[in-house]
């Protein structure tokens, strides 16, 4: 059987699976295999119901870029939660498209507004966006519906987690009334089944069983350290581990071809992977991989799609992944087939609000360890020299050198005679100044971290007592914290940056239901570095300051939607709706 024939049954082009080839697939997950025939050949809404990590994009990507016809307008919206996944999604969705001439582009809070307006206008057929910035288009006249057949909510529970529903249904009213929708999540809470009801016809539920994101067998870890030290960490954790056979991500093709020619040089097994490999070179490469010829393989996230290895013993995250999707990808490939991997993740401290909010979605707890010392390393090679003399003694097979053993003890005593052999045989591999010092380093945590807290007034609470639930549960002082604001669903507070973490992690210990976290990092954290401030502006980068992408602190301004407050949107994403005439959203008809 073709490698692809099992996407091949599901009904897609030749063209298409040319691409899929192109990116390294095999098989596809069970949500794609699902949802693909559904898309190709029903003609009903459908909701698909699937962890993050189970491959969402190509389920919904691949049916509807087989479905759109270029130069015919927009004919397929896909609304994310945050800047971070439109970027991914549309470049995804892009490496899918093959040799068709379709244009995707992605429309974001934070990014240039007259670059948007310029690539609308010139004409694109499908548009990946954050609701307000896509409502902010909608307003302008410069996202235009008429055309579209496919709406797509991804990440639907987390948008609803961000307040962005609202949004979501006054987007909807713009839309067509026979174009189909689609709907993607995680968990299905009420609201989102609500939304459904409301505006979707007769859906058709895939349901893909959950499962642990993460490996039971797979010990993660991760290690701090300067950006020049990274190279020197990856070379220790190879020399400590006996048997090392591993993936190591980066998250650029330059990044995989230097750490590749860098290993190399140093004398390791190792060869890298990007998408300018070509497939035979790929093939040939990875065959090496599988059988241990290499042990070392230096990788893209895209590149190493459809690798399956049971018995590697670690992935390493050299590049802090870039969302919490490549993050479970990567580390699924070890600890697999009974056996104990680890998966390590190297973090700056600019990039430790990134990794915080990253350990948050995956739900798991990652250990911090101490790097292995230059001593660490050449303790363990020596055990390694000791054990391989045992073995050659006990195999007997030295005999070929006994006479020139001979001739050396009897020139210069044997202590002298090993010492030189094996100073000649390892160099200045068992000396510790030829390693170089990577020194500690430490988070900057003296910034501010302003909390999003799925607690509010019509749940009994007021300051005092979001106070006092700190207090409480997480055994802050009252000096830490600041700035309590309590709206009716929900309530921001501020505190130290450093107290960040252990807060979340208690607080979120009481979840809410559909088992979304009780507490989270909102997108308006102040001092300290990366991410961003994720504020009015349109939210950071990365998964920390920015996690919540465009919303910001949103939630502070809207004046709080659900007691019939002021609608004012403010300056949300570059956005001045100011004048725009409100309709009245209970006159507005929806789908039944």
């Amino acid at each position: 059987m073709d490698k692809l024939d099992e996407f091949r049954v599901l009904g897609l082009s030749e063209s298409t699976l040319k691409a899929l080839d192109e990116k390294g697939f095999e098989t596809p997950t069970p949500i794609q295999a699902l949802a693909i025939p559904a898309l190709l050949n029903g003609e009903r809404d459908v909701i698909g119901q699937a962890q993050t990590g189970t491959g969402k994009t190509a389920a919904f990507g691949l049916p509807i870029l087989e479905r759109v016809q270029p130069g015919k307008g927009v004919q397929a919206l896909v609304l994310v939660p945050t800047r971070e996944l439109a970027i991914q999604v549309t470049e995804e969705m892009a490496s899918f498209k093959g040799d068709k001439k379709l244009f995707i582009i992605s429309i974001y809070g934070g990014q240039s507004i007259s670059e948007q307006l310029r690539r609308l206008k010139k004409g694109v057929e499908v548009v990946v966006g954050t609701p307000g910035r896509v409502l902010d288009h909608l307003g302008r006249g410069s996202l235009v519906l008429d055309n579209l057949q496919y709406v797509i909510l991804d990440e639907a529970d987390e948008m609803l987690n961000m307040g962005f529903v609202d949004d979501i249904e006054e987007i909807l009213q713009h839309a067509p009334e026979e174009r189909r929708m689609l709907l993607f999540s995680a968990t299905m809470p009420q609201r989102i089944a609500k939304l459904a009801k409301h505006y979707m016809k007769e859906p058709e539920l895939l349901k893909v069983e959950s499962k642990q994101v993460t490996a039971d067998l797979t010990d993660q870890i991760y290690f701090e350290l300067r950006d020049s030290d990274r190279f020197d960490a990856l070379t220790r954790i190879i020399d400590v581990e006996p048997e090392f056979y591993g993936l190591v991500f980066c998250r650029t093709k330059n990044g995989v071809d230097e750490v590749t020619s860098k290993l190399i040089e140093r004398g390791y097994d190792a060869d890298g992977l990007h998408g300018d490999i070509s497939q035979a070179l790929r093939e040939k490469i990875l065959r090496k991989f599988r059988n241990k010829h290499i042990n070392i393989l230096v990788a893209t996230d895209v590149a190493a799609r459809g690798i399956d290895i049971n018995d590697l013993t670690h992935v390493i995250n050299y590049s802090l992944p870039q969302d919490p999707e490549s993050y479970v990808h990567r580390i699924g490939r070890t600890g697999r087939a009974g056996k104990q991997g680890t998966a390590i993740t190297f973090i700056t401290p600019s990039e430790y609000r990134q990794f915080v909010a990253m350990q948050r979605n995956v739900n798991v707890k990652i250990r911090k360890e101490k790097l292995p010392t230059a001593n660490d390393v050449i303790s363990i090679k020596k055990n390694k020299i000791k054990t391989d003399l045992e073995e050659i003694v006990g195999n007997e097979s030295y005999m070929e050198y006994l006479g020139m053993a001979e001739d050396l003890i009897a020139v210069n005593g044997p202590d002298i005679a090993l010492a030189s052999l094996l100073k000649l045989a390892f160099k200045d591999e068992l000396d510790e100044n030829s390693y170089s010092e990577i020194r500690t380093v430490s988070v900057d945590t003296k910034g501010k971290a302003r909390l999003f807290i799925a607690l509010g007034k019509f749940d009994g609470y007021n300051s005092k007592m979001i106070v006092d639930l700190l207090k409480d549960k997480a055994h802050l002082p009252d000096a830490v914290i600041d700035d309590v604001k309590v709206m009716d669903a929900f309530s921001f507070v501020t505190i130290p940056f450093k107290e960040a973490e252990h807060t979340l992690e208690v607080l979120n210990t009481m979840r809410r239901g559909g088992g979304r976290p009780l507490a989270e990092i909102a997108g308006d954290s102040k001092g300290g570095n990366g991410g961003g401030r994720g504020d009015r502006r349109g939210g950071g980068g990365g998964f920390g300051g920015g996690y919540r992408g465009e919303r910001g602190d949103r939630g502070e301004r809207r004046g709080d939607r659900r007691s019939g407050g002021d609608r004012d949107r403010g300056d949300r994403g570059f956005r001045d709706r100011g004048d725009r005439p409100r309709r009245d959203r209970d006159s507005r008809s929806r789908r039944s």
